[in-house]
C-alpha cells in the first residue's frame, strides 16, 4: 500500500520515497510514500520527477499509485521526488474553487452539483435543479468573489463515515472519510488537493453556460487562469475597439450598429443584384435570335465560377415565350437548364436523367434545374444531350 502524502500536506513540494515495485519494463512504478496525486474526482494527475526522471502520468490501483515514468526505473531507493509545484497549485485552486462555487450555488439558487471536470485550461461543473442564467450568474460570482475576500479556512478532517454529518453531498464510502471544509460554509468528503483558505483561490470568473442533458454546464476560472483569461478578454476587445474607433464600453453597440448596416447593405445589394440579372435577362432575350421552331435557346460556359450567379439571369430569360438557358462549368462541373414555361420540357426530369446516366446527381423543378458530376469531362457530352 502507497502512504498517500498529499492527503495530509497538498503543500508538499520534494520528499523521498523507495521505489518497491515496477511494471512494463521499468516505466511503471510504485513508491512506499508518495505526494502524487493520480487523476480521481475530475482533478487531473500532478507532474513532476521521480530520481530525476520526469513523470508523466499517474493513476490509482485501489491501494497503489502507478507513476507513468519516461525512462525505465529499477526497484530500489531512496530516490528524490519533486512535484511541479505550478501545475500543482494551479489545480489546488480550481478544485478549492470549485468547493467554494458548488456550496454558494446551493447556498443562493438550490442548484446541486452533479460533476465537476478540470480541464487545461478552464473547468466546468454540472449542475441540477433549475436554470442557470445571468442573473444566477453574477450573484453567485460576485458572492464567491466576497468570500474569497473573507479568506476562511480551508482545513481538513478524516472522520468515520457513520459519524459524518453535515455534508453537501452524501457519500456512500464506508470507513474513514477524507472532509475537506470551508469555515461556516461546506462540507465536503474528497480527496483531492486543497489550498488552507480561500483567500488562494484568487479572483474566480464564471463564463459560459451551456445545457448538456437534463444539466446545466457551467465554465469557470480561478486565480491564475482568471487573471490570464481576463487579459486575453480585454486584449481582443480592445483591438475591436480600435478598429471602430469606439472607446471599450461602447463597441456593443457600435458593432451592433455595423450588424444592422451590413444587413441593410446585403438586402440592398441582392435587390440590386435581381434587378440587373432581370435586365440582362430580358436583355439577353431580345437580342438572341429564334431558332426555326421560333425558340431561343442559350448556351453559357465557363471555366469555373457559380451556377448561382446565373441562376437570376436564366430565370428571367425563361420567363419569356419559347426561350430554353443552359449554362456550364468546367470546375466544378455542373450544369443549370431553365426553360420557359410553353416550352413542353419539364427541366428538372431531363437534367436529372441525363446526370444520373453519367454518374452524377442533381434535379429542380419543371422550369429550372441544376446538378453536377464527378468528372469535368463529361459535362460536354450531356451538354450535346441537352441541346440536342
Amino acid at each position: 500500500m502507497s502512504e498517500r502524502l498529499y492527503y495530509t500536506d497538498s503543500y508538499l513540494r520534494d520528499f523521498t520515497a523507495r521505489v518497491i515495485d515496477t511494471s512494463a519494463g521499468g516505466r511503471v512504478v510504485y513508491l512506499d510514500r508518495t505526494a502524487f496525486y493520480p487523476t480521481s474526482g475530475g482533478q487531473p494527475f500532478d507532474l513532476g520527477s521521480i530520481g530525476g526522471i520526469a513523470v508523466t502520468d499517474v493513476a490509482d490501483e485501489d491501494e497503489r499509485i502507478a507513476h507513468h515514468v519516461a525512462e525505465p526505473m529499477a526497484a530500489g531507493g531512496p530516490v528524490a521526488c519533486a512535484i511541479d509545484w505550478q501545475r500543482r497549485f494551479d489545480h489546488m485552486q480550481q478544485h478549492t474553487g470549485q468547493h467554494l462555487l458548488s456550496a454558494v450555488f446551493e447556498e443562493l439558487f438550490h442548484l446541486k452539483t452533479v460533476s465537476f471536470h478540470m480541464g487545461a485550461d478552464s473547468s466546468t461543473i454540472d449542475l441540477e435543479g433549475g436554470a442557470v442564467d445571468a442573473r444566477v450568474l453574477a450573484g453567485t460570482e460576485r458572492r464567491v468573489n466576497e468570500l474569497v475576500y473573507e479568506n476562511r479556512p480551508v482545513t481538513v478532517q478524516f472522520e468515520d463515515s457513520g459519524a459524518a454529518q453535515g455534508l453537501r453531498k452524501p457519500s456512500d464510502r464506508e470507513g474513514t472519510l477524507r472532509i475537506v471544509s470551508i469555515d461556516g460554509l461546506d462540507r465536503s468528503a474528497c480527496g483531492g488537493t486543497h489550498l488552507r483558505a480561500t483567500g488562494e483561490i484568487g479572483a474566480v470568473l464564471l463564463r459560459k453556460v451551456e445545457k448538456v442533458r437534463q444539466s446545466s454546464r457551467v465554465e469557470f476560472l480561478c486565480g491564475g487562469r482568471a487573471v490570464r483569461r481576463a487579459r486575453a478578454d480585454y486584449e481582443a476587445l480592445s483591438r475591436t475597439a480600435q478598429i471602430f474607433s469606439a472607446p471599450l464600453d461602447e463597441v456593443p453597440n457600435v458593432v451592433a450598429a455595423a450588424q444592422e448596416a451590413a444587413r441593410t447593405g446585403d438586402k440592398t445589394r441582392r435587390k440590386l443584384e435581381l434587378d440587373l440579372a432581370a435586365y440582362q435577362g430580358r436583355e439577353l432575350y431580345s437580342t438572341t435570335a429564334a431558332g426555326a421552331d421560333g425558340f431561343r435557346r442559350v448556351l453559357r460556359r465557363a471555366e469555373r465560377g457559380n451556377l448561382e450567379e446565373l441562376r437570376a439571369v436564366a430565370q428571367n430569360f425563361t420567363a419569356q415565350p419559347k426561350a430554353v438557358f443552359l449554362a456550364a462549368l468546367q470546375d466544378p462541373p455542373s450544369i443549370l437548364l431553365a426553360v420557359s414555361e410553353d416550352a413542353g420540357i419539364d427541366a428538372g426530369k431531363l437534367l436529372k436523367a441525363a446526370l444520373t446516366a453519367n454518374g452524377g446527381r442533381g434535379g429542380g423543378t419543371a422550369r429550372i434545374a441544376q446538378g453536377s458530376v464527378n468528372d469535368a469531362a463529361l459535362v460536354e457530352p450531356i451538354l450535346t444531350q441537352l441541346a440536342g
